[in-house]
């Protein structure tokens, strides 16, 4: 069993059915990262310049076959330079440029024909009309993920490949922030597996699965 395997539990997450105003408890603060604003893009970048350290197998044979360049989602992306040019004619909105620097993997196949990967990256420059809040006590951030790939590119020069590829970006403007919520209170976690040995927990199955606030917080 699970939260969406045989369970007709109604306090588990899930669609709702019925009124949602049923069943709610309380209000609770919760301290999560608020996104105020957020835009994408796609773009096709040519003429990128790859220096490729850190080669694995060590010491290939020159020349180098390009293969493919491309990050990991999800992989670091370093965001410096942030730059908030707010506009005059409506200041909760800004000019926000950035230079976003994107971790590379390289495939290339040297002149034996052996297989290996290498370590680069690219630098883009980046700039987009986003709303952004005043300023407060707490900060504003701004965030961006990013994913390269590319499979077309050639060998330029010593242990260096100039590619062709697919950039898309996202930049959001985020703060750390309390919200309040409304709240169906805890959910019921299901059983993974029938108890076995249950004698080995005698004590622990005293405990509440959650900290309780108050007599009316279902558990």
């Amino acid at each position: 069993m699970s939260f969406y395997i045989n369970n007709t539990n109604p306090f588990r997450p899930g669609p709702m059915t019925g009124n949602p105003m049923n069943g709610i408890c309380e209000k609770v603060l919760i301290e999560t990262t608020k996104v105020f604003d957020a835009c994408a893009s796609q773009d096709t970048e040519t003429g990128i310049v790859l220096p490729v350290t850190s080669f694995n197998p060590a010491s290939p044979t020159l020349p180098l076959t390009f293969i493919s360049a491309q990050n990991q989602i999800g992989s670091d992306v370093v965001v410096s330079d942030i730059v908030i040019d707010r506009i005059e004619q409506t200041p909760n909105y800004a000019n926000v440029s950035m230079t976003i620097t994107i971790p590379l993997t390289v495939t290339y196949r040297d002149a034996n024909g052996v297989i290996g990967t290498g370590t680069s990256s690219i630098t883009i420059n980046k700039s987009a009309v986003l709303f952004v809040p005043q300023p407060s006590v707490t900060p504003i951030n701004i965030k961006a993920n990013a994913v390269f790939s590319s499979t077309i590119g050639n060998y330029t020069a010593e242990n260096t490949f100039t590619v062709t590829g697919c950039l898309q970006i996202i930049i959001k403007v985020t703060a750390l922030v309390d919200i309040l919520v409304p709240s169906y209170g805890y959910p019921v976690i299901p059983p993974c597996q029938a108890c076995q040995n249950c004698n080995a927990c005698t004590g622990l199955n005293d405990l509440p699965l959650y900290p309780t606030a108050s007599t009316n917080i279902r558990q």
